[in-house]
């Protein structure tokens, strides 16, 4: 790992030939980078830390050897920051949006409500990974006792009950549909991306200073509901707590990879961050919300 995670400077020249993207609340457009080649920018909204709380998660997702989105941290010809990212999706492939997965299978599914979508139940999405057999990602190192793409859900929903991320709406899940190469079609399930909203980078210092790390870790709310009449989603550490019941021996691979991840570790990520990009104490409370949630989640493992 450097000292510093690199900047990727945008140029005005690659904005003027990008292609805006529709989805999601944030500024964005897709660019080719003389480099990292077709990449999509992300603006980050000001005070929310969504540029290095994303950089952290990739880390993290490196460290428990997930497949997942590479983000770079960016800044624009005008000075703003933000975001860069590779794309993902092979030449001639598709994303498919969990959304566009589930209209089709339930009825009068909510297809264009991001939140409060109580339909998003965690079974729903379980059985739609299962039935529809979706393979594990190509080119992936499967760690040892991960077999289905349910396995590895299973992952993505331990790395949110880690960092804290309430945003695996149905747009931020999804499969891939890709021509391999015996050009038969196959669909796997999408590497992870799209962590920005976690570790309180939306607090301001103030509030951080102030705030209970204990508190606001346990109260960090899933985008995925139990059953469709609650009306309230699961919090990240129930879902996976959920899930940890239903699949012991996958939940034991993901805790062990878990268990692996020292305060080192993280103490070097967020030193990596440059220190105009996040303050002393947005590192100190992020660092204590991911060494509480990985105690909690240690917890869970059998002995």
């Amino acid at each position: 790992m450097p000292d510093q995670f690199p900047i990727v400077f945008v140029r005005q020249k690659e904005y003027q030939l990008s292609q805006d993207e529709t989805m999601g609340t944030k500024s964005k457009f897709w660019f080719k980078h003389p480099e990292l080649d077709r990449c999509l920018y992300k603006h980050i909204r000001p005070n929310t830390g969504e540029d290095w709380a994303e950089k952290i998660a990739e880390q993290i997702c490196e460290l428990l050897g997930l497949p997942h989105a590479n983000y770079e941290l960016a800044e624009t010809w005008l000075g703003n920051y933000g975001t860069v990212s590779p794309n993902f999706i092979p030449q001639g492939g598709t994303l498919i949006h969990g959304n566009e997965i589930l209209t089709p299978l339930v009825p009068n599914y909510p297809t264009y409500e991001t939140y409060n979508a109580s339909q998003h139940t965690i079974g729903v999405v379980i059985n739609a990974i299962e039935s529809s057999q979706v393979q594990l990602p190509p080119d992936w190192i499967v760690p040892k006792g991960i077999k289905v793409a349910r396995d590895l859900f299973v992952g993505y929903i331990l790395l949110d009950a880690l960092i804290g991320n309430g945003d695996r709406h149905h747009e931020n899940w999804g499969f891939v549909r890709s021509r391999a190469a015996n050009s038969h079609d196959i669909t796997y399930l999408s590497p992870t991306y799209d962590h920005a909203s976690c570790l309180g980078r939306e607090l301001l210092d103030a509030k951080r200073q102030v705030r209970s790390v204990e508190s606001y870790a346990k109260n960090c709310i899933s985008a995925f509901y139990r059953d469709v009449n609650d009306k309230k989603p699961f919090k990240t550490f129930e879902l996976f707590n959920e899930l940890a019941n239903r699949y012991p021996l996958t939940a034991q691979v993901w805790l062990n990879r878990l268990a692996g991840i020292s305060m080192k570790n993280i103490d070097l990520i967020l030193q990596a961050i440059p220190q105009k990009r996040i303050s002393p104490i947005a590192a100190k409370f992020a660092q204590d919300i991911l060494e509480f949630n990985q105690n909690r989640l240690l917890s869970l493992r059998k002995s």
